[in-house]
């Protein structure tokens, strides 16, 4: 099993950012997903989760109005799309999957927020 993210980077505040997690080995579908962050020294925080068909997607209240999840099962991706990011916003970037069968996490994406 393999969770791969991609799309992080440096960032000016204001600005946006696609995150992408593709995932193999598993059957996509079946996996609550999630994407999570973490700064040195902090616990890891959840910023946003998806269900498995996609229509239900919660947020953390910091990142709400600002951040989308989305998931294309066919691909087996997963998104983040994070808008009007601000500095506080600085972290590595982790995308989890969560099933029955399992919990997986990726390797995780940094994402700088700076001027």
């Amino acid at each position: 099993v393999q969770l791969v993210e991609s799309g992080g980077g440096l960032v000016q505040p204001g600005g946006s950012l696609r995150l992408s997690c593709a995932a193999s080995g598993i059957i996509l579908s079946i996996y609550e997903m999630g994407w999570s962050r973490q700064i040195p020294g902090k616990q890891r925080e959840l910023v946003a989760s998806i269900n498995t068909g996609g229509g239900n997607t919660r947020y953390a209240d910091s990142v709400k109005g600002r951040f989308t999840i989305s998931r294309d099962n066919a691909k087996s991706t997963v998104y983040l799309q994070m808008n009007n990011l601000k500095p506080e916003d600085t972290a590595v970037y982790y995308c989890n999957a969560n099933s029955y069968r399992g919990n997986y996490w990726g390797q995780g994406t940094q994402v700088t927020v700076s001027s």
